[in-house]
């Protein structure tokens, strides 16, 4: 998806958009043109008339009408995808998908037919902060928080296969959000297939040689390391690729040339060591040289490496830049279920009427400050999607013990950073004079499970 960037870049099918500023799409109001690909096209939307309290959302409509039968039918699968993965995978990582519909618009007959999804509305995409300049005290944040993304992708089964800066989104507090799941595939043992389609510029070397079979061609979640790799190699060059060509077809020939052992791997020397060495793990030439550099064995080479002597980028103030990116939430809503989590093992329970706070990233359990790049939001209210627009003021930290009064068991579905799940909240009281005096912890945000009567 890319987004235009002036009135140069405006295409016909631009100047003729079916969905002007002020359109209606189910309950939603287009406030004004995202971007637009081959097969969608993206619109920044807000609650219609009478649907208020709902956030600011993305609109991804995929237009069937007019489509050969052929066409039509993939546009329904990559759909198809992106609602099973939402439904299924959801996770602090991955852009929330917060329904979907088909649009019955007699007045337009081109959009007659037409898939939404409506999903979590992010602040920008990496590729959007890479042109204008990634601090580089960004880098290394960002590049775990892609990790964490894949590594919980593959752990449930999934490959994203279509990853690249342009699909890494950034929510408001600067978090990682990957997103563009429409080429996404379930793993079938170990591998998976996928339409013959995607990004020339991040396919590995087996993947143009790959034969096309009549369900598609066969991914594994190697090929999403490799598009790792590249990536991390843009983060740190300002866009530029390890492989040579002015072109993408001329790039993905040097790939070849690379994957059959006839040209080296050349990375640009201005990547730190640390990193160069990483990307080249993920840039291996082979499906088996690279099966052993999982997502979640790579991050947590970067948490040790961010954790060590010299952590981040050695420089006073990183860690200060990476807090006040980090001032809204540390949890997003995902399709989830709930899973009970029992109290860790030699700690005392608090007393039936308190939750102690637990936060899920292992750094801010062991730093014992008050790290705002650390600090968890409370919700506004349980039903409403968990974004930086519903939450109260006061700020909690690891280990803080708040008072609960009552229990929701079927409020909005969060996922941690570990992959716990629960729809159920806790109501928590705040500080005298706080406006509210209440608001709302994610279950998965403590270990405890007292017992408290359902809010009413």
């Amino acid at each position: 998806m890319s987004a235009p960037h002036g009135p140069g870049d405006t295409t016909e099918r631009d100047r003729t958009d079916p969905l002007p500023p002020g359109s209606r799409v189910g309950n939603w109001e287009v406030t004004r043109l995202i971007g637009s690909g081959g097969w969608s096209t993206v619109y920044a939307a807000r609650p219609a008339r009478g649907h208020p309290g709902r956030p600011d959302v993305a609109l991804k409509v995929m237009p069937t009408a007019g489509l050969a039968p052929r066409q039509a039918r993939r546009i329904v699968e990559s759909a198809r995808r992106e609602v099973e993965l939402g439904r299924r995978a959801g996770h602090p990582r991955l852009i929330s998908l917060l329904e979907s519909f088909v649009l019955a618009e007699p007045g337009h007959p081109a959009l007659r037919g037409a898939i939404v999804l409506v999903m979590e509305r992010a602040a920008g995409s990496l590729r959007e902060l890479i042109d204008a300049g990634l601090p580089e005290t960004d880098r290394g944040r960002l590049i775990a928080g892609i990790c964490e993304g894949l590594a919980h992708l593959h752990r449930s089964g999934w490959v994203h296969a279509d990853l690249k800066p342009e699909n890494v989104l950034l929510g408001a507090d600067g978090t990682v959000r990957l997103s563009d799941f429409g080429l996404a595939t379930e793993l079938t043992g170990t591998h998976g297939y996928a339409p013959p389609l995607g990004t020339l510029d991040y396919f590995p070397p087996e993947r143009w040689r790959a034969p096309l079979g009549e369900l598609g061609v066969r991914v594994r979640p190697t090929a999403d390391i490799w598009a790792l790799g590249v990536v991390i190699h843009e983060v740190f060059t300002s866009g530029c690729s390890p492989f040579p060509g002015a072109t993408p077809m001329a790039r993905g020939a040097a790939v070849q040339e690379y994957g059959a052992g006839r040209a080296p791997l050349r990375m640009d020397h201005a990547i730190p060591p640390f990193w160069r060495e990483l990307a080249a793990d993920c840039l291996a030439p082979t499906h088996e040289a690279r099966a052993p550099h999982t997502a979640e064995s790579l991050l947590a080479r970067i948490t040790a490496h961010r954790r060590g002597p010299g952590a981040g980028t050695g420089r006073p103030g990183g860690r200060a830049r990476a807090a006040v990116l980090a001032t809204a939430l540390c949890g997003i809503a995902g399709a989830a279920l709930y899973a009970d989590v029992p109290a860790p093992p030699g700690r005392a329970g608090p007393a039936p009427d308190t939750v102690r706070v637990y936060n899920a990233e292992r750094a801010c359990r062991e730093d014992g400050g008050r790290d705002p790049g650390c600090s968890l939001g409370l919700a506004v209210d349980p039903a409403l999607p968990y974004t930086a627009d519903n939450v109260v003021a006061t700020r909690v930290w690891h280990g803080d013990l708040l008072t609960a009064d009552c229990r929701a068991p079927d409020g909005q579905p969060v996922v941690d950073e570990e992959d716990r799940r629960s729809t159920h909240w806790f109501r928590v009281r705040l500080p005298p004079g706080s406006r509210p005096s209440t608001a709302w912890l994610p279950a998965v945000r403590t270990r405890d499970r007292p017992t408290l009567p359902e809010c009413p």
